[in-house]
């Protein structure tokens, strides 16, 4: 029976849980996600987790921050003076902001406070400093990308 190596194309549905339970991400209700091992388009716990998988089965595990989205960087909370604002800018608390850079990279900020003259804005990834739950079930094994005309929606 094959089961799952670097290098191979993979589909997998999964639900993505916080310690307390709140769900973050989930395929339910949706294609599975479809991706190459080893590739990094997912973060490596979520890729060494499956390694050693054969189709159909199911686990769960637990990944630390660290091997996540890393730990919070306190130094990624800005404060913006209101002045070097747009005028009419005044988002809510919350709001996740796509920012894009002088080298065009898109990097995503969230309000985190706003008053009468600044607004403060986090560019942690939302999940980092959080440890990540998982419920995943291995779908499919290949080694070769969805075809072109494949309807999953994945970026092969």
């Amino acid at each position: 029976m094959k089961r799952v190596e670097k290098g191979d194309f993979v589909k997998v549905h999964y639900t993505g849980r916080l310690d307390d339970g709140q769900v973050f991400d989930s395929s339910e209700g949706n294609q599975p996600l479809h991706f190459q091992v080893g590739s990094g388009h997912v973060i490596p716990g979520f890729e060494n987790a499956l390694l050693g998988m054969a189709v159909h089965e199911k686990k769960s595990f637990r990944i630390p921050a660290e091997e996540a989205y890393g730990e919070r960087d306190e130094r990624l909370a800005k404060v913006f003076e209101r002045s070097e604002l747009p005028p009419d800018f005044n988002p809510p608390v919350g709001q996740v902001l796509s920012l894009t850079t002088s080298d065009n990279q898109t990097v995503y900020a969230t309000v985190t406070d706003v008053t009468d003259t600044t607004v403060t804005l986090d560019l942690n990834h939302f999940l980092a400093g959080k440890a990540l739950n998982f419920d995943v079930e291995l779908v499919e094994i290949s080694d070769a990308p969805c075809p072109s005309d494949c309807s999953c929606g994945c970026s092969c």
